[in-house]
């Protein structure tokens, strides 16, 4: 820790204090890498929470938030939303697991099988890259090939780190720089390929070169920012060319395109699904949904879980479900986004900062155009923990939640323009080093697919 790091302490100095205890105790402290101090402005930011309501939480040293994270993108309608959590407690006090099925696991499936344009069948899960794992597997068994040719980022599993055991077949500009990994069995080697995301020449070749041995192509549709023109109806034709499975994994874009997921915006219809996060405003969820012809043999699979049927999160999916398009959620986040993203352009201009906030309205981010790459690490960090120090919680995206409102966004734009000047005056002066309180932020994260 540096110096300047020591003194940005004494802000959250309890959050810190319990990270250091974590250390002690749990292996990588955190039990999610993006929750991990180093992604956002170490001593500066927060680390431990206490609650959160809304659009916005509270720390362990009493500062107060607008979080633009929202719970890793988990979070849709806002924090403790009274109508879900009171349908959870409503379940709740009926009981959460049974030996046997319950009905709520039907009425969920319905309900996803009428928003989604490609399910047919639905499997369940607890999370993200559980359901993408349980999605390849069904593919593989589906079609009776092993290979699966990937793009973005699809969780923990072996089947996906399997890609870093080549060197040729690297996941650095999928996942992080440079991991290793450690407990992957050498025997996945060659198994899982990826492809650069908007280049159909390269997925083309990759499918004639592994002809009659790729599965299924995982890939996320976009993130945030609009796939190219014709992209992904190019993808789904060579899919459908080469009879592959071709598997969405709408994790991180969610229900916040519509209340049907991304597939109804971008008109084009994968043979599978994968969804979590902000089908169920924070609670433990996940799904797979899929075509009839590829998710049908899954019933003679050995792919099972106690907990898939815990009925908290079901009924948390059924209601988040039916007050995002009760709420008309899309629209309202879209608006918020726009708002934002307006405002941090305007500053921006103001202030002659180099950076415009651009991308689809639910999940803008900045863009610092600076060609100096060790400047516009500094800078990022710069604005992340000036950020922090005027209650916005974040990086250089937003992920927008419903609870979000004109205060937050006032405030926010307030800031932004405060940073900026800030950041301009440091720039001209050559001071961004003496001002930052924090090493620069570990931005090895990086995403293929904004």
């Amino acid at each position: 820790m540096t110096n300047a790091t020591t003194g940005a302490t004494s802000r959250v100095a309890k959050s810190m204090q319990l990270y250091e205890r974590a250390l002690e105790i749990i292996p990588g402290a955190t039990q999610l890498i993006s929750r991990r101090p180093s992604r956002f402005a170490y001593g500066v930011s927060p680390v431990f929470a206490t609650h959160a309501k809304g659009g916005r939480f509270w720390d362990v040293d009493g500062n107060e938030y607008i979080d633009w994270v929202s719970g890793i993108g988990a979070v849709i309608l806002g924090y403790a939303d009274p109508v879900v959590d009171e349908s959870v407690c409503r379940q709740l006090a009926t009981g959460t697991m049974y030996s046997v099925n319950h009905e709520v696991e039907l009425e969920l499936a319905e309900l996803l099988i009428d928003r989604i344009p490609c399910a047919e069948m639905v499997r369940y899960a607890k999370g993200g890259g559980e359901a993408c794992a349980i999605a390849v597997r069904i593919a593989r068994g589906a079609t009776g090939r092993d290979k699966i040719l990937f793009c973005g980022y699809h969780g923990w599993h072996d089947w996906y780190l399997a890609a870093n055991l080549s060197a040729e077949a690297s996941l650095d500009p999928h996942l992080f720089s440079g991991i290793d990994p450690t407990g992957v069995p050498r025997s996945l080697e060659g198994t899982s390929i990826p492809f650069p995301y908007g280049d159909l020449t390269a997925l083309g070749q990759l499918l004639d070169d592994h002809h009659g041995e790729v599965a299924a192509i995982m890939m996320e549709p976009f993130r945030s920012d609009w796939p190219p023109q014709g992209y992904l109806e190019g993808v789904a034709a060579l899919a459908k060319q080469h009879a592959v499975v071709l598997i969405f994994d709408e994790v991180s874009t969610g229900f916040r395109p519509s209340a049907g997921g991304s597939q109804p915006v971008l008109e084009v219809m994968p043979d599978m699904a994968v969804f979590a996060k902000s089908i169920s405003n924070g609670y433990p969820m996940g799904a797979v949904v899929g075509k009839r012809d590829v998710m049908e043999p899954a019933a003679t699979m050995f792919i099972s879980s106690t907990y898939w049927s815990d009925t908290l999160g079901i009924q948390a999916a059924i209601t988040t479900l039916s007050e995002v398009e009760k709420r008309d959620v899309p629209v309202k986040v879209r608006e918020i986004g726009t708002q934002l993203q307006d405002g941090v352009n305007a500053a921006a201009k103001r202030t002659g900062i180099p950076a415009i906030c651009q991308g689809v309205a639910f999940h803008p981010h900045i863009d610092f155009q600076l060609p100096d790459e060790a400047l516009k690490e500094k800078i990022v960090t710069l604005f992340v923990q000036e950020m922090a120090k005027r209650g916005c919680f974040g990086m250089t995206s937003f992920y927008l939640n419903a609870a979000h409102d004109a205060r937050d966004i006032e405030q926010t734009i307030g800031a932004v323009g405060e940073v900026f000047e800030l950041m301009d005056h440091a720039m001209r002066d050559q001071r961004v080093d003496e001002l930052l309180e924090c090493d620069t932020k570990n931005d090895s994260f990086r995403r293929l697919v904004r």
